[in-house]
């Protein structure tokens, strides 16, 4: 594949907004792999669907605050500024120049890029930490990390702007997992100022990179935990019917690996994917028993309606559809265990290009952005399976 961007040119153009009472937009971490949501993104807004509420986990923090932190007309032109200078060659590393025509040389040049994140760090985002952790005194942010993440900060504030977050203008979320109690916990811009810090928390993996302190408290990547915020934004009280664009980096679904790097990849793809199809599947099945009550309570005598069961049933009543539109990066057989670091500009494009083929292939399919009309008021559509991609 060629290293210019993705073509800028509209394929396709939705004319008004679907019958939703909101657009949500969920995007779960996977480091360098995240530039194929800043595709999805590309082919969303070119169809007009903007999203009313963003949420991510790691690298989609990041991204959604990209998106959440600029106007409409330039959330995509900030999301390729970041893409395209965390894939820049860090100074003074020199990768080959060629382009790879078969697998196995693929597969070595993108280790190679990979190592020089590995020693070099990525440009706007993280430095190696020098001198090194273990000579830092043991408790020290220095002391607990082998990178330094100052730069994504300074990254962060030239990119988005956090009085527009902060503003409300569209929902914001982002998960991260507090070190001590280890509970998860979401920075909301309903109930939070959000700054840089609270983007860097949803991000800060250990060990490669340091906890972020935040009033004190010390937060890691909120992957380790979950790695999506699919059911933050499904519990979310009170509930209206939803379109949720779900974008996953990490595919639940694979092969039985055959050697030990393999399976090394195949166990980030398990630990990380979230089983967001699972996820999906559960909700349904809730969905079906809240709608039934919501149909079945106005049916019994008014004084069986002031029972305390009754009024318990009630507040899980809900008659809203919802539907959830599942993208899933599919990694390509050269990529490796090292694909979340590989931080290649070509890389960087292949994933960008995949995201954006992969919203408009989603996109043609008209029941996508239809309420639905089953039992259990839930679409689910997953163009791997539904669209027979």
């Amino acid at each position: 594949m060629s290293n210019s961007p993705p073509s800028n040119r509209k394929t396709h153009l939705a004319t008004e907004r679907p019958p939703f009472e909101r657009i949500a937009l969920l995007l779960q971490g996977g480091g360098a792999l995240g530039a194929y949501q800043g595709g999805v993104y590309q082919a969303l807004t070119e169809a007009n669907l903007h999203p009313d509420w963003v949420a991510g986990i790691s690298i989609g923090a990041i991204n959604s605050a990209l998106i959440a932190g600029n106007p409409p007309e330039r959330r995509v032109e900030r999301l390729r500024a970041f893409w395209e200078t965390v894939s820049a060659p860090p100074p003074g590393v020199v990768y080959f120049g060629f382009d790879p025509r078969d697998e196995t040389t693929h597969r070595f040049v993108n280790q190679a890029w990979a190592f020089g994140t590995l020693v070099a760090g990525a440009p706007g985002f993280f430095t190696p930490r020098l001198p090194p952790p273990y000579l830092h005194p043991p408790g020290s942010p220095e002391a607990l990390s082998y990178y330094d993440v100052t730069p994504l900060k300074a990254t962060l504030e030239s990119l988005a702007d956090f009085d527009r977050i902060n503003s409300g203008e569209i929902r914001f979320s982002v998960g991260a997992v507090n070190v001590r109690s280890g509970n998860f916990v979401y920075f909301d811009n309903t109930t939070h100022q959000i700054g840089p810090e609270h983007v860097m928390a949803s991000g800060s993996l250990p060990p490669g990179f340091p906890p972020t302190v935040i009033d004190g408290e010390y937060y890691w990547d909120g992957g380790l935990v979950s790695n999506t915020p699919l059911q933050w934004v499904l519990d979310c009280r009170p509930r209206v019917d939803t379109l949720a664009f779900q974008i996953d980096l990490w595919n639940a679904r694979g092969d039985l690996p055959c050697n030990l790097i393999e399976t090394d990849e195949r166990q980030k793809e398990i630990r990380y994917s979230s089983r967001t199809r699972a996820a999906s599947d559960q909700f349904k099945k809730q969905q079906l028993l809240r709608r039934a009550v919501a149909k079945l309570l106005p049916l019994i005598p008014s004084e069986m309606q002031q029972t305390p069961e009754a009024q318990l049933l009630a507040k899980e009543a809900d008659e809203k559809v919802y539907n959830l539109i599942q993208l899933i990066y599919h990694a390509r057989n050269y990529e490796g265990t090292s694909k979340d670091y590989e931080f290649s500009r070509r890389t960087m494009n292949e994933h960008w290009q995949s995201g954006y083929n992969d919203a408009v292939r989603t996109l043609r399919h008209p029941e996508v952005l239809l309420r639905p009309e089953n039992m259990d008021g839930v679409f689910t559509f997953d163009l791997a399976v539904d669209g027979r991609d």
